[in-house]
């Protein structure tokens, strides 16, 4: 993002609105849960680990928790809401194509709202490009996972609009 901060700006934006933004029914912590799902079922380290210990600080919740929603989140004890939301975030994640009625019926039985349903629709696209970006250019990204656990209330205090990797 350093490289070009004239594409950074509207990137960050864009992140800023559809994980922070307080006009939302779903919490910071679930939204960046479904960023961190896709970002592991598109196996961009960077980005798994980056909001999943944003997930883990506003869920208030261990790597372990996060881990396994990553891993299997049918068997965890997110609400059925939210697995309905991750499945239609896993089928876009594989193409907008895949969701189906039946998916979108399911969510909405579990009392997810149509701008839920949205607003998981476009955080999984857009971690789908946000993924491919960072690994597409082979982005430098720090090994040992306790990083990203350490910097996210700093993360969740400061936002994405001045995003920087080192901060």
């Amino acid at each position: 993002m350093a490289f070009r901060p004239e594409t950074a700006k509207p990137l960050n934006e864009l992140a800023e609105i559809l994980l922070r933004d307080d006009d939302n029914t779903l919490s910071r912590g679930e939204r960046e849960l479904i960023g961190t799902y896709v970002s592991h079922l598109n196996d961009c380290f960077f980005c798994q680990h980056i909001h999943g210990g944003l997930a883990q600080h506003y869920l208030q919740c261990s790597m372990e928790d996060i881990d396994a929603v990553k891993y299997n989140f049918q068997a965890t004890a997110v609400s059925d809401k939210m697995k309905a939301l991750l499945a239609i975030a896993a089928s876009v994640q594989q193409s907008g194509k895949l969701v189906t009625p039946a998916q979108i019926e399911q969510a909405r039985e579990r009392g997810a709202t149509d701008r839920e349903i949205h607003d998981t629709v476009l955080i999984a696209a857009a971690f789908c490009m946000y993924n491919r970006y960072v690994d597409g250019l082979a982005t430098w990204a720090p090994q040992d996972r306790q990083y990203y656990i350490s910097r996210a209330k700093w993360r969740a205090e400061e936002g994405y609009i001045d995003f920087d990797l080192h901060k």
